[in-house]
C-alpha cells in the first residue's frame, strides 16, 4: 500500500489548487456557485491530466520492445510500471530457460544415432535431425512444411503410413542408398506422428553371414560324415578282402582328418576373434617364421614346385609367433595347393618408406578373377568348390589370415588375375617391425644399464 500515501498528497494538493481557482473566481466575479464549480472541476482536471499523462507514459512502454526500464513514476502508476517491468523479465527468463531446454533436446536427437523426423495431422515435416535427412534424402530446412510422401515415395512406406497400423515395424530395402533400414511410427500430441529410422545394413549383413556360416559349417560336416557312416556301413554288412578293408580305412581316414582340420580352424577362428590384441613388446624372429614355412612348402610340394623363400631378412616383428607362423603358413600352403606343377612360389621380405613392411607371397598359379577377390576372406567362401576340397581346404584359412593381420595392426592386400598368378601381401604397421640392427642396439643399451646398476 506504499502507492495510497502519494495518492492523498496528490489529491490534497489537487483540493488545493481547486480551492484557489475557486476563491480567485469568487473573488472577481462574485459567483459563488461558479466558483465552487471551477475549482471542483479544476481538482478533478488535474488529477485527470497527471494519470493520463503517466498511463500513457505506461503504455508507450508496454507497446514498445520492454528492453528499457518502466516508466519510474511514484504513486500506483510507478508501482503498477515495476509490477508489470518485473512480470516482464520474468516472462523473458522464463522463455530464455525453456528455449534453452528445447535446443539442448533438440541437440540430444540431434546426436541420436537414429533418423528422427516428426510430422503434424496433416503429414507435413515439422522437424528432422541430420540423420533422418540422409536416410530419407530430405532437407532439414528447405523441406520444412512438406508432405512426407511427397518427398518418400517408397511404395512401402506410403502404404504403410496411409494404412495406420504402426504396432509392426516396417523394413525398407534399398532406400536411397541404404542396405535396409528399419521404421517405426508412433503417435503424439493431436494427429501428429514421429518417425524413427535406423540403419540396419551392418545387422542384415551379419544375420546372413550368421546364417551363411551355419549353413556352411553344417554343409562341411555332413560330407564327411555321410561318407563316414556310409563306409561304416559296408564294413558292419559285407565281408571285404584285406585290400578293400584298408583301401575303406584309408578313405575314412582323410575324412576323419578333414572334419579335425575344420574343426581346427573354426577354433583358431574364435580364439583369434575373442582374445585382444598382441603386446607390442613381444618380438619374434621373420627369419625362424621362413624357415618354418619353407621346410613346410617343401614338404608339402614334394619337389612339383620351384620354391623361393627368402633366407635373412634381419627382421624382428611384434606379436604373437604361432599366429605369424599360421598367417603366413596359410598363404604359402594355398600358393603351392593352387599352382600348378612347374610354377614358381616366392616369398619375400620388403621394407617400406615409412617404416612399415610387408611379406609377398607370389605364385604363377591359376590366379583369381576379380570379381571374386572382394569376397576372398569371407569363411568358406570358395572360387572352386570343387577344387578346393580336392586339394584339403577348409574354406577358412584367408578368413584367419586376415583376423591375424588386423589383430597385429595391419592388413591382408590381395592382388590377382585369372591365368597370371597371385600375390598376397602381409603389411605391418612400423611399430611392430623391427630390424636387426636395431634390436642389437636395444639388448646392447639394456646390457649397459645393467651393469650401471650394478
Amino acid at each position: 500500500m506504499s502507492w495510497l500515501l502519494p495518492r492523498f498528497v496528490l489529491a490534497a494538493l489537487a483540493v488545493c489548487l481547486g480551492a484557489m481557482v475557486g476563491w480567485w473566481t469568487g473573488r472577481f466575479f462574485d459567483l459563488p456557485f461558479l466558483a465552487e464549480t471551477l475549482g471542483a472541476a479544476s481538482a478533478v482536471g488535474a488529477l485527470v491530466v497527471i494519470d493520463a499523462v503517466r498511463g500513457h507514459r505506461l503504455l508507450q512502454w508496454l507497446r514498445g520492445s520492454q528492453q528499457d526500464t518502466a516508466p519510474r513514476d511514484t504513486g500506483l502508476w510507478g508501482e503498477l510500471g515495476y509490477r508489470i517491468e518485473r512480470a516482464v523479465r520474468d516472462r523473458e527468463k522464463v522463455i530464455a530457460r525453456e528455449r534453452l531446454q528445447l535446443d539442448q533436446f533438440l541437440s540430444a536427437i540431434e546426436a541420436s544415432p537414429n533418423g528422427v523426423l516428426m510430422l503434424d495431422a496433416q503429414e507435413q515435416i515439422l522437424w528432422c535431425n541430420r540423420v533422418a535427412a540422409d536416410h530419407f534424402s530430405l532437407d532439414p530446412q528447405r523441406d520444412l512444411r512438406q508432405r512426407i510422401t511427397n518427398l518418400v515415395r517408397s511404395p512401402a512406406f506410403v502404404a504403410f503410413l496411409q494404412e495406420g497400423s504402426f504396432e509392426q515395424t516396417l523394413l525398407l530395402r534399398n532406400v536411397r542408398g541404404f542396405g535396409a533400414l528399419s521404421v517405426v511410427i508412433r503417435r503424439y500430441g493431436e494427429g501428429m506422428k514421429l518417425v524413427l529410422s535406423q540403419d540396419i545394413t551392418e545387422r542384415e549383413r551379419s544375420d546372413s553371414m550368421r546364417r551363411d556360416f551355419v549353413a556352411n559349417v553344417s554343409h562341411e560336416i555332413r560330407t564327411p560324415l555321410t561318407v563316414l557312416s556310409g563306409f561304416i556301413e559296408t564294413m558292419s554288412s559285407l565281408p571285404l578282402t584285406e585290400v578293400e578293408r584298408r583301401r575303406v580305412l584309408t578313405l575314412m581316414g582323410q575324412q576323419t582328418q578333414r572334419m579335425q582340420g575344420l574343426v581346427s580352424d573354426l577354433l583358431t577362428l574364435a580364439q583369434l576373434e575373442g582374445s585382444p590384441r598382441p603386446a607390442p613388446d613381444r618380438w619374434v624372429s621373420l627369419d625362424a617364421i621362413l624357415a618354418r614355412i619353407n621346410s613346410d612348402a617343401l614338404a608339402l610340394s614334394g619337389g612339383k614346385h620351384q620354391i623361393k623363400v627368402q633366407q635373412s631378412t634381419q627382421i624382428d616383428l611384434a606379436g604373437v609367433e604361432s599366429e605369424l607362423i599360421s598367417a603366413a603358413a596359410n598363404l604359402v600352403t594355398n600358393a603351392v595347393r593352387y599352382t600348378p606343377a612347374g610354377g614358381q612360389i616366392d616369398v619375400v621380405w620388403r621394407d617400406l618408406a615409412d617404416g612399415s613392411g610387408e611379406l609377398s607371397v607370389n605364385d604363377t598359379g591359376l590366379g583369381i578373377a576379380r570379381e571374386h577377390l572382394p569376397r576372398l576372406t569371407e569363411r568358406f567362401y570358395r572360387v572352386d568348390g570343387s577344387r578346393s576340397r580336392e586339394t584339403g581346404g577348409t574354406g577358412l584359412g584367408l578368413s584367419i589370415v586376415k583376423h591375424v593381420v588386423q589383430r597385429h595392426g595391419g592388413e591382408l592386400q590381395i592382388q590377382s588375375e585369372a591365368g597370371k598368378g597371385s600375390r598376397f601381401n602381409l603389411v605391418f604397421p612400423a611399430v611392430r617391425v623391427r630390424h636387426g640392427a636395431e634390436a642389437a642396439l636395444g639388448v646392447e643399451a639394456a646390457f649397459a644399464d645393467r651393469q650401471l646398476a650394478d
